[in-house]
């Protein structure tokens, strides 16, 4: 098995993969994007970088399924509309609360699934460097990605039998680091890396190549940096 710089091979595929995207109501999505992009806008964009990050994820071969947890019934439509699942954020408490039930409930249905958690915040997301990651967290009992900062989390993956143990929020990459996940740190996978926060964040994402619904939603608006 390589590891170290390389593409893991894995010897014994596991089958397409279930991945679990967590998606605030989007009145309280994405607060700090509004300081750039302005109030009323903010709440379509966080709908639009899930729409594209969910269709990049039902586009990419390795993906059997996509479920949502959301209490939005705006986001509801229109991710199922997609070809999601969509889950009701029944703890309501918090996102890795959310991201273990929506794991639950691929499980309930079909219980030797591999598992991956996708942030909802992935506009420029590619189907295959989506695969690419799949194919070496199939070699892992858990790995994860880091985000563009090297400070948080946008992926994280739980093999047949494994709990995916999320620890989102804040320096999540040190936690999973430190809860034995393997971290991916293959070349070539900025747009899972790129997840959007701030102004300046969209701005990289954007010089990326977001998908339709974002870059339906921001022209001709281009977003002002953070001050």
């Amino acid at each position: 098995m390589r590891t170290e710089g390389e593409i893991a091979t894995n010897t014994d595929p596991t089958g397409p993969w279930s991945l679990v995207v967590p998606l605030k109501p989007l009145a309280r999505a994405k607060s700090r994007l509004g300081r750039a992009v302005g109030g009323s806008l903010r709440p379509r964009l966080a709908l639009a970088f899930a729409q594209d990050t969910v269709s990049a994820a039902l586009s990419c071969g390795a993906v059997a399924d996509v479920v949502v947890v959301t209490d939005d019934p705006v986001a509801r439509a229109a991710l199922a509309a997609l070809g999601a699942r969509v889950v009701a954020d029944a703890p309501a408490a918090g996102l890795n609360a959310a991201l273990e039930h929506g794991a639950s409930s691929v499980r309930t249905r079909r219980p030797d699934a591999a598992v991956a958690a996708l942030n909802a915040d992935l506009p420029a997301l590619r189907p295959d460097e989506l695969r690419r990651v799949l194919e070496f967290s199939g070699a892992f009992p858990r790995t994860f990605v880091g985000d563009a900062q090297g400070i948080g989390t946008t992926f994280l993956s739980a093999m047949p039998g494994v709990e995916l143990r999320p620890a989102f929020g804040g320096a999540s990459r040190a936690r999973h680091l430190s809860s034995g996940a393997v971290e991916i740190t293959l070349p070539g996978l900025d747009s899972v890396r790129r997840d959007v926060d701030t102004g300046d964040d969209l701005e990289s994402a954007l010089a990326l190549g977001v998908g339709r619904f974002t870059e339906g939603s921001v022209a001709p608006v281009v977003p002002a940096a953070d001050r």
